[in-house]
């Protein structure tokens, strides 16, 4: 099957084509990756290629309770356990780069941090904190022209120390909702300067970001997410879409980058990707291209078949299922997650599902 074939990305040799997709699991400590963490990673391992949770590129970019940071030594250290469990393991990983944007609330942030947006646009509903539970979504500050060139800043040096800590490369999050997202959606990106007003501009702040991580650690080791028709965190479609997106690709085309990985979330209950904009991407995108979305043993080898996706990606079956790979190879049963232990602290429903196969 082509499912369990070995496959190049860019310069990486990887086991086979499975990825395990990023992932929000708040088990960090003080933003920093600890020991419980490098044991999960390692336990799932036998994934072609690992992507981190969303990783704070910055002190602005935390949004969630406990998820981990890029942005400082200790943090550094902390990743470094995470790989090299990884890679005794035989696996290779890639670092979610993940700045929120409007998606935070102070209390989940440091006294000295600032929730930024494209546009001074509040999210509907509440963020919960662990300080005081859900709280409603701040509006957010217009980031000035200042600001984002700092943010672009932010993400070349958060890769920069992804690398140092043993990453085989990075992930830039364009997707969900977050700020690389918001700035790309007229839903919350409202500008009126060269960053905002037209497709072009809405996605000149990607593309700012993704050159500015290539010319840092090079193609080979940067690859992007994007959600085009996603609606999580208070985005919609809007008129133009596909061609906003299509003119996306042939920039990053322009950038060599070594994946483009397309979010999914229908079988989670969002609206269905149409299967045409999905067809367009992959036609446009000259490297390797990851499917992702609701997927099982089945699903995924039928696209890699109908070479729909050079790479396919599953989220939640990882979590429970630290040995999906090996289950998917025996035709075994896959265990059902625990929903109630998806980002709540300590081991339980994070190291301790069972392993069905001997690895």
């Amino acid at each position: 099957m082509k499912l369990f074939s070995s496959y190049s990305l860019g310069p990486l040799s990887l086991q086979n084509s499975i990825v395990m997709a990023p992932m929000t699991r708040c088990r960090a400590e003080n933003n920093i990756p600890t020991d419980l963490m490098a044991e999960y990673y390692a336990q799932r391992a036998s994934a072609g290629l690992i992507i981190t949770e969303g990783t704070a590129p910055s002190k602005n970019g935390l949004g969630y309770a406990r998820i981990p940071g890029i942005y400082s030594s200790d943090q550094v250290e902390g990743w470094k356990k995470v790989t090299s469990a990884v890679h005794e393991k035989g696996g290779k990983i890639f670092m979610q780069l993940m700045h929120t944007g409007r998606v935070s609330h102070p209390l989940n942030m440091t006294d000295d941090a600032r929730v930024v947006a494209p546009s001074a646009i509040a999210m509907s509903g509440e963020m919960y904190t662990d300080a005081e539970g859900n709280q409603a979504y701040p509006v957010p500050e217009e980031m000035t022209l200042e600001d984002i060139q700092e943010a672009i800043q932010e993400f070349v040096t958060a890769a920069k120390n992804a690398i140092e800590s043993g990453m085989d490369g990075v992930e830039l999050h364009a997707a969900n909702g977050y700020l690389i997202n918001q700035f790309l959606s007229p839903n919350s990106n409202q500008r009126t300067d060269e960053y905002g007003g037209t497709a072009e501009k809405r996605n000149r702040f990607a593309i700012e970001v993704a050159q500015a991580v290539v010319e840092a650690i090079g193609a080979d080791k940067v690859g992007i997410r994007i959600s085009p028709y996603g609606v999580f965190n208070d985005l919609a479609p809007f008129d133009g879409i596909d061609e906003q997106y299509l003119a996306l690709i042939d920039a990053l085309n322009a950038l060599d980058l070594v994946y483009l990985h397309i979010v999914d979330h229908s079988g989670m209950g969002a609206p269905e990707v149409p299967k045409s904009i999905k067809q367009k991407l992959k036609t446009a995108f000259k490297n390797t291209f990851i499917s992702s979305g609701g997927l099982d043993k089945e699903k995924a080898e039928a696209i890699l078949e109908a070479k729909e996706g050079d790479l396919v990606a599953f989220g939640r079956p990882f979590i429970s299922n630290p040995d999906l790979v090996e289950r998917m190879k025996e035709d075994l049963e896959i265990a059902t997650p625990d929903f109630d232990t998806f980002y709540t602290p300590g081991e339980k429903g994070y190291t301790d599902y069972e392993v069905a196969v001997v690895q």
